[in-house]
């Protein structure tokens, strides 16, 4: 089905794959002649789509994808207009958060903490996940069990949130930026209090995961 500039759209989606065939082909480090073997084309018939002078068929672009190990899907998706994406913004918690379009599940975290993180494990949490953050500024205290790594600027600790960990600063204010995975993210939203009660886990002063 068309629609008023689909002609336009269309012909700018066929450039665009075109080039992404192109582009993952080198990527790979292939030839034209290797991916042709791989996708049972003749290199002429390769070099006329990645030029643009043959039509693409359906048919020949689920072999090449299958050829250059990605998805139809992803072949000929079309580019995103959302680019640039805006945090929510946590003031409560002095945080900022953004949703990560291709992966539903993730997100990414931005934190400022001021208190170094707890010293006893048993107020340490462990949870499904997986969490890579990276320090903006200042030096930032992981503790993950008994061990206590020391984090700083432009350094970064990626660790399964399954090992009890708490997360704080040393000497001063740190920021961190933080990338959560699905199941760590749903354990950094909730965590027990004393009472036995759940609250928000994030604080200004440090956190624990």
């Amino acid at each position: 089905m068309k629609h008023e500039g689909a002609g336009v759209e269309d012909g700018q989606l066929d450039s665009l794959v075109r080039t992404r065939i192109r582009a993952l082909r080198v990527a790979q480090g292939w030839s034209l002649e290797e991916l042709a073997g791989r996708a049972n084309l003749s290199q002429s018939s390769l070099s006329r789509i990645e030029n643009g002078r043959r039509r693409l068929a359906l048919d020949q672009l689920v072999t090449l994808a299958r050829a250059l190990d990605t998805t139809l899907d992803q072949l000929v998706e079309n580019a995103s207009a959302d680019v640039v994406v805006s945090p929510m913004i946590d003031a409560a918690h002095g945080l900022l958060r953004w949703p990560v379009k291709g992966d539903p599940g993730m997100s990414v975290m931005r934190q400022r903490l001021t208190d170094p993180p707890p010293g006893n494990p048993a107020q340490m949490r462990a949870h499904p996940g997986h969490e890579w953050l990276v320090v903006l500024s200042g030096t930032a205290v992981l503790m993950l069990g008994h061990r206590r790594f020391r984090v700083e600027t432009n350094q970064a600790a990626e660790f399964p949130t399954m090992t009890p960990h708490a997360i704080g600063a040393e000497g001063g204010p740190c920021e961190i930026l933080g990338i959560f995975d699905r199941d760590a993210r749903r354990g950094h939203q909730k965590t027990p209090g004393a009472d036995g009660s759940e609250a928000d886990c994030t604080d200004t002063q440090g956190y624990i995961g």
